[in-house]
């Protein structure tokens, strides 16, 4: 079955076809909205929503040209349902629902964190059924115990900011462009891992929850206190780094020793950031797990992901009826 993938939660508008009989992905395309939002210093969605209209479609049209597969050859489409910006959601599932009822193929709604937590059984080797996964972008952060596909528990999840949502207001605060965790990472290369220490929040109390605003707070008031040269920028940068990526690597650790499990999947956009792919290699490797992550560009929101869930969807019989929804928030618990 060919399907079609439509991604459009929130600032990137993509597309993909998988062949789940070959098991390929057959082509897929990508539309970054980075150079709308920078001058805000954030996703302002009303205009995410105006720009997913205006590229979506060009964009599917490119992709099946590009890549020689016919219309025809479409057998079903799945659009992400949420959790996500309204707006935004409502174009992908508006396109992907009236496609897939002018082409007469079913079509499914997929959960946005499934498609990352999903995302690395593109890549070979795929992780095999049970793993953990460590799901870390800009809107959720959090640690899932998956059994099988649909069979999935949050262990842990963040109570106020997510880590990627901390990397681009701490970079707002430092006068670092958007999206804040690539500038982070390009600055705290030259910053000095001595000079300032930030704490690692909730990590002096039992369970997998995570908090990341005051860790912000903390860079703030440090930020103030100090001449504001572009070496101390580099410095709290260094050190903001360090002290989400110890955080996240004392959690992934803990959720290991929690469940025994000792394969660990790491996805969403801060799951490209290289420093912590290094250190929950190292955490993996002392404790006998193996960690897998997808490639870089199937890391941030993609349209591979979602055409990969969807296909395992309906291939399993699942339908969307002729009506769609969105939901802007959707727990994982609550997948089936």
């Amino acid at each position: 079955m060919r399907v079609l993938g439509i991604e459009t939660s929130c600032d990137e508008t993509g597309v993909a076809v998988y062949d789940s009989e070959q098991g390929l992905l057959l082509g897929h395309a990508l539309h970054s909205q980075i150079d709308i939002h920078a001058q805000y210093g954030g996703v302002v969605p009303e205009l995410a929503s105006r720009d997913h209209v205006r590229k979506l479609i060009p964009l599917i049209k490119n992709l099946l040209h590009e890549n020689l597969i016919k219309q025809s050859e479409i057998k079903g489409v799945a659009y992400t349902a949420g959790p996500g910006l309204i707006g935004a959601l409502l174009v992908g599932a508006a396109v992907g629902r009236s496609l897939a009822w002018t082409w007469q193929v079913p079509a499914i709604g997929v959960h946005h964190m499934e498609g990352h937590l999903l995302a690395a059984m593109l890549e070979k080797p795929a992780p095999r059924f049970p793993f953990l996964a460590l799901l870390v972008s800009g809107g959720h952060t959090q640690l899932v115990e998956v059994m099988a596909r649909g069979k999935y528990t949050v262990l842990g999840e963040s109570v106020d900011d997510a880590a990627g949502e901390a990397f681009d207001k701490t970079a707002k605060l430092l006068g670092l462009g958007y999206p804040g965790g690539p500038a982070i990472a390009r600055l705290a290369e030259r910053g000095n891992p001595d000079v300032f220490h930030f704490p690692r929040p909730m990590t002096q109390r039992p369970g997998l929850d995570f908090s990341f605003s005051g860790l912000k707070t903390s860079v703030l008031t440090t930020w103030r206190a100090q001449v504001q040269n572009e070496q101390t920028r580099a410095d709290i940068a260094r050190a903001f780094e360090i002290a989400v990526i110890e955080t996240l690597a004392i959690k992934c650790r803990r959720a290991i020793q929690q469940t025994g499990l000792k394969r660990l999947v790491v996805a969403g956009g801060v799951g490209a950031n290289q420093r912590l792919r290094t250190r929950l290699r190292e955490v993996a490797d002392k404790m006998g797990a193996v960690v897998y992550y997808p490639r870089p560009i199937f890391c941030t929101d993609n349209g591979a992901m979602i055409a990969y869930a969807g296909s395992l969807q309906l291939m399993a019989g699942q339908s969307e009826p002729l009506g769609f929804s969105a939901y802007p928030r959707w727990s994982m618990n609550e997948l089936k």
